[in-house]
C-alpha cells in the first residue's frame, strides 16, 4: 500500500463518503475509502437504518394497544427485546457485510484503520502513506456528552442500541431529533419515559404547530417532558441533579443533546485547513475547504445532517470532479426531513416564524383532525398540517405535516415545492380520498 496513488481517498466510510467514491468510481477513477469503525458509518450501525426499525417495532405495539378499537381481543402479548435486538442486529450484519463485495466489485480499496492528513495530497495509515489528487473528509459525528460528574452513568444515543433489555425508567436528555425518537420508541415499548430539555420546548428550530401538536401527544402518552433544565450530576442511585432538586429513580439516562464532529487528531491543524469553534469544517458551495483539493461531506460540516444530504453532496462533488459538471453542487434550499416521533413529523421550507421575517407578504393555511385510522379508538392522535405561502401567486415556500403518514406524504409534496409549485396548482390537484395527504390540497 506504500506510495500507492488514487484519484480520490476519502476519510470515513459513511453516507458522504462512500457516496464520493462510489460515484467517482463509475466515472472509471482509483478510489480508496478508510474508516476506523464499521463500514456505513453512524446512519446504517447506530442511525438511521437501526432506528427505524425500533420505530416499526413501536408502532407495532402501539398497534396491538388499539386492537381493540376495531373489534380484536387480545388477551396477552408477550414483547422479547432481546429477540427485537437479535433480528435488529442481524439486518445491519447483513447490509455491511454487503457492502464488502459491493465495494470490490466498483474496484474501490477498504481501507480499515484511522486515516490522518499529512498534506493535501497524503494521508497516513496504519502507518504508511497514500496519495490521491482528491481526499474528502467524511468522519461523521458521535453523540455530544456534557463535561459534569456522572456524566458516564449514563449512555448515549450509541449505546440505546447496546441494551439488553427494556428499562423500566428512562431519562432522555435533550429536545432535537434524536431525543424525541427514541423517547417515543421506549414509551410505545413499555418505559416510563421523561424527556429534561434546557429550553421551553421541544424541536425548537420545527414551526410551533408542529412542536405543540407533538407536545400535547406525548404528554397524553404518559412522557414526562421537564422543560427549562439544566443537570448538574448524575449519581449511582439512579438520580439526576438538576435546578436545585433531584428527579431519582432512573434505570438509564440517555445523552441525546446533539452530536460532535469527529475531527480532532485527523491532521486538520497541520495543514491549516479551517473549522469554526465547535470543530465543524468550513465549505463554500462545492464542499471545498480552504485547502486546494480537500473537501468535506456530511455531519462533520455542521450542515443539515441528514443522510440524503451527505449522499447527495457527495455524488455531486465527484460529478463535478470527474464529469465535466463544472457547476454541480447541492443546493441546501428545501431539504426535506422527516422526526420518526410517535405520531412522525415531516416538514421542508420554512417555518412560519422563519417566513415572517424574511417575506412581507405571508398567508398561511392549516388544518388538524383526528386521522381516520384513529377513529375507533379510544386514545386518538391528532393531525395537523400547514401551509405557508408568499406573493400574489402564493408560491409554497412551507409544508409542515406530524400525524399518521407524514413521513411518506412529505416525499412528493417536497418535489413540488422544489420546483415552485404555488397554492393554486396544490388547490389544481385532485384530491385522493379517503387520506390524510388530500387535505394539502383542499385547504381553504
Amino acid at each position: 500500500m506504500t506510495h500507492k496513488h488514487y484519484d480520490m481517498i476519502a476519510i470515513g466510510a459513511g453516507s458522504g463518503g462512500l457516496s464520493a467514491v462510489e460515484r467517482a468510481s463509475e466515472y472509471g477513477k482509483k478510489c480508496a475509502v478508510i474508516e476506523m469503525k464499521t463500514v456505513g458509518g453512524t446512519c446504517v450501525n447506530v442511525g438511521c437504518v437501526p432506528k427505524k426499525v425500533m420505530w416499526y417495532a413501536a408502532n407495532t405495539a402501539a398497534t396491538i394497544n388499539n386492537a381493540s378499537g376495531f373489534g380484536f381481543e387480545i388477551d396477552k402479548v408477550g414483547f422479547s427485546w432481546k429477540k427485537l435486538k437479535q433480528g435488529r442486529d442481524n439486518y445491519i450484519k447483513g447490509i455491511t457485510t454487503w457492502y464488502d463485495g459491493y465495494l470490490d466489485s466498483l474496484g474501490i480499496d477498504y481501507i480499515d484503520g484511522f486515516g490522518q492528513l499529512v498534506d493535501n495530497n497524503t494521508v497516513s495509515i496504519n502507518g504508511q502513506q497514500i496519495t490521491a489528487d482528491h481526499i474528502v473528509l467524511s468522519p461523521g459525528s458521535t453523540p455530544f456528552v456534557p463535561n459534569i460528574e456522572g456524566a458516564e452513568l449514563g449512555i448515549t444515543s450509541d449505546g440505546f442500541f447496546e441494551l439488553t433489555g427494556l428499562p423500566k425508567k428512562v431519562a432522555v436528555v435533550g429536545g432535537g431529533f434524536i431525543a424525541v425518537e427514541l423517547a417515543g420508541v421506549l414509551n410505545a415499548l413499555g418505559s416510563e419515559v421523561t424527556i429534561i430539555i434546557r429550553s421551553d420546548n421541544l424541536l425548537n428550530s420545527f414551526d410551533t404547530m408542529v412542536v405543540d401538536t407533538l407536545t400535547k401527544e406525548y404528554q397524553k402518552q404518559g412522557i414526562t417532558i421537564v422543560t427549562n433544565t439544566s443537570i448538574s450530576k448524575l449519581d449511582n442511585s439512579g438520580g439526576i441533579h438538576c435546578n436545585n432538586k433531584i428527579l431519582k429513580g432512573f434505570d438509564e439516562v440517555i445523552w441525546a443533546m446533539g452530536r460532535s464532529p469527529m475531527t480532532n487528531n485527523i491532521g486538520l491543524e497541520a495543514i491549516g485547513l479551517t473549522t469554526d469553534n465547535k470543530g465543524f469544517i468550513q465549505t463554500d458551495k462545492y464542499q471545498q475547504t480552504n485547502i486546494k483539493g480537500i473537501y468535506a461531506l456530511g455531519d462533520a460540516t455542521g450542515r443539515a445532517a441528514l443522510t440524503p444530504v451527505a449522499i447527495a453532496a457527495g455524488r455531486r462533488l465527484s460529478d463535478r470532479l470527474f464529469n465535466g459538471m463544472s457547476d454541480r453542487h447541492l443546493n441546501y434550499d428545501n431539504i426535506p426531513s422527516v422526526v420518526f416521533s410517535h405520531p412522525p413529523i415531516g416538514t421542508v421550507g420554512l417555518t412560519e416564524k422563519e417566513a415572517r421575517t424574511q417575506f412581507k407578504d405571508i398567508k398561511v393555511y392549516q388544518s388538524n383532525f383526528t386521522p381516520m385510522a384513529d377513529a375507533l379508538l379510544e386514545h386518538q392522535t391528532q393531525t395537523a398540517l400547514k401551509l405557508i405561502c408568499t406573493g400574489a401567486d402564493e408560491k409554497v415556500i412551507g409544508c409542515h405535516i406530524i400525524g399518521e403518514g407524514a413521513d411518506e406524504i412529505l416525499q412528493g409534496f417536497a418535489v413540488a415545492i422544489k420546483m415552485g409549485a404555488t397554492k393554486s396548482q396544490l388547490d389544481d390537484t385532485v384530491a385522493i380520498h379517503p387520506t390524510s395527504s388530500e387535505e394539502l390540497v383542499t385547504m381553504r
